[in-house]
């Protein structure tokens, strides 16, 4: 039996000089790493590395060539023919076993049937039911296979899958399993124990030959609690505990107990049990029913005056000394040719805030009101609009507002823009709201966000169009406008809440009037419920 030795590029291939120390093989074969035929002083190309050896040679940089062309160059050179058996290129080099002979026993296939009876008896011995635990330790050396001439060695791929399998038809539940003393160096193998043991939860490696943690990635699917290392060579190489420790438990994040040492408990986020669904999304956030309804009754009357021709009637709604601010995404782009151009173009107050946005901002109301003026005409999808209470306390209301509008004039006409506004307000009497602080962000809509917007109606009067009314009606709407100087569409709310009572309905707008104060209503179709109280 002859063992040639691949070296890798990082192998010391010197040819000539100072003389490097023999290294044997694995087990009972025995081999020198380098040729002692006195040829040191020169050497051949490529893989004709003094391979005519009769014990064998190393190949310096071998494993740089193609395995099957290198193969056959070495059976076009070696003076005795041989066939490869095995390759391995599992430790420094690649290591080919020759033998003109059979293949050693170890070699061979799979298990015989008869073989795989007396192992599944003796595993069956080795079971504890009540633990659910399978002890395999030096299985090689149980009595009940020695007697049968049956070897079992558990670092050779067939005897590990003969092991697997029989696991997998009768004890597919396994929980515990023990693998110490069988001279394990790899555990390849061992990984289709993650599918075909789910519920494995302790498993014992110790007094085996595993060099490094990288073997574990090898079996980190198993969700594993309790872990035995000890007395391997890997254990050597951490400079503390607290390394080995997490190189361990990097790859078994649930581990509770390794080597027998219990271990903190972990941080983990138990992702196992998903939901078949989401939960349904809930369109807003409000502390609480008491402040919900000046909140939705502030923003129904904001975005209906912000929407209408004139937006100086917003002045009541701010703060003396409010503040505004304008974002929008930054582009390097001809400023003519920019989506949100409308929203960019004439500010010199405008300038780049972390290189990334726009940033324009505006104090004291009048300032605040005058800038809002010169924004583009909008129309708000008011069935879009999604309210979040950030802050509620007894002097402070601060509430995040997202939702989707499009644009009515201009050559931006009925482009569809997204928004995202934060408002801070304090209360100004009542159920009132005044604005101190107002943050509005725009953007380009998704095309998701475009297909969705102005779908549902907007909870506005006009969802109830004027020529559905009797003509009594409408001559009374036309006479309620004129005198109160809504127009149409807020006259025919205020007379319908009244219940068409003209003298009624003017009393209460005249009172609102006097108060600084509206009174609106909302359709309970759309994602804002009905409320019937002042907002400022």
């Amino acid at each position: 039996l002859t063992i040639v030795t691949l070296c890798p590029s990082d192998h010391d291939d010197r040819v000539g000089g100072q003389k490097v120390r023999n290294r044997k093989g694995r087990g009972p074969f025995r081999a020198p790493m380098y040729s002692d035929q006195g040829q040191r002083g020169g050497g051949g190309p490529g893989p004709r590395a003094r391979f005519d050896d009769e014990d064998g040679d190393v190949v310096p940089y071998g494993k740089k060539y193609d395995k099957d062309w290198l193969i056959t160059a070495l059976q076009n050179i070696c003076s005795m023919p041989f066939t490869p058996v095995h390759v391995s290129d599992r430790c420094l080099g690649v290591t080919v076993l020759m033998n003109p002979c059979p293949p050693p026993s170890f070699l061979q296939s799979e298990l015989k049937p008869a073989d795989l009876e007396h192992l599944k008896q003796c595993m069956a011995k080795r079971f504890d039911g009540s633990q659910q635990a399978l002890d395999l330790n030096n299985i090689r050396i149980d009595p009940d296979l020695v007697s049968q001439n049956i070897d079992v060695t558990l670092n050779r791929k067939n005897s590990m899958r003969a092991v697997i399998k029989i696991i997998e038809e009768n004890i597919p539940e396994l929980v515990c399993l023990n693998l110490s003393n069988n001279k394990l160096f790899r555990l390849d193998d061992l990984s289709e124990l993650v599918n075909k043991v789910p519920n494995l939860k302790t498993l014992n490696l110790s007094h085996n030959e595993l060099k490094t943690e990288r073997e574990l990635d090898r079996i980190k699917g198993l969700k594993l609690v309790e872990l035995w290392l000890e007395r391997n060579p890997l254990c050597d190489y951490f400079k503390d505990q607290a390394s080995y420790i997490s190189e361990v438990r990097e790859r078994f994040p649930r581990l509770l107990k390794l080597d027998g040492q219990d271990l903190p408990p972990p941080i983990v986020f138990d992702v196992e049990v998903t939901p078949d669904a989401l939960p349904p999304c809930k369109p807003s956030y409000f502390c609480s029913e008491e402040i919900k309804t000046p909140i939705v009754g502030f923003l129904q009357q904001y975005y209906s005056v912000y929407d209408s021709g004139d937006r100086q009637p917003l002045l009541d709604a701010y703060h003396d000394g409010a503040t505004f601010s304008l974002s929008m995404p930054f582009t390097m782009q001809n400023p003519s040719r920019y989506p949100l151009a409308s929203y960019s173009l004439n500010y010199l107050n405008t300038f780049v805030l972390s290189a990334t946005r726009f940033r324009l901002l505006k104090h004291t109301r009048l300032n605040v009101v005058a800038f809002l003026s010169e924004l583009p005409k909008t129309q708000h999808d008011t069935a879009s609009l999604i309210v979040d209470v950030n802050t509620f306390t007894n002097t402070l209301l601060s509430f995040t507002v997202t939702g989707v509008f499009k644009e009515v004039e201009g050559k931006s006409r009925d482009s569809v823009r997204a928004f995202c506004r934060v408002f801070v307000t304090v209360p100004a009497g009542g159920t009132s709201l005044c604005i101190v602080n107002d943050e509005l962000f725009v953007r380009n809509a998704t095309t998701e966000e475009i297909r969705r917007a102005f779908v549902a109606p907007a909870p506005t009067p006009s969802s109830s169009p004027v020529p559905t009314l009797s003509a009594p009606q409408q001559e009374m709407l036309s006479a309620f406008s004129l005198k109160s100087g809504m127009n149409l569409e807020w006259s025919q709310k205020c007379l319908q809440d009244n219940e068409w009572d003209f003298n009624r309905a003017a009393q209460v707008f005249t009172d609102l009037k006097v108060n600084n104060s509206l009174y609106y209503s909302v359709n309970e179709t759309v994602n804002i419920p009905r409320f019937k109280s002042p907002s400022w």
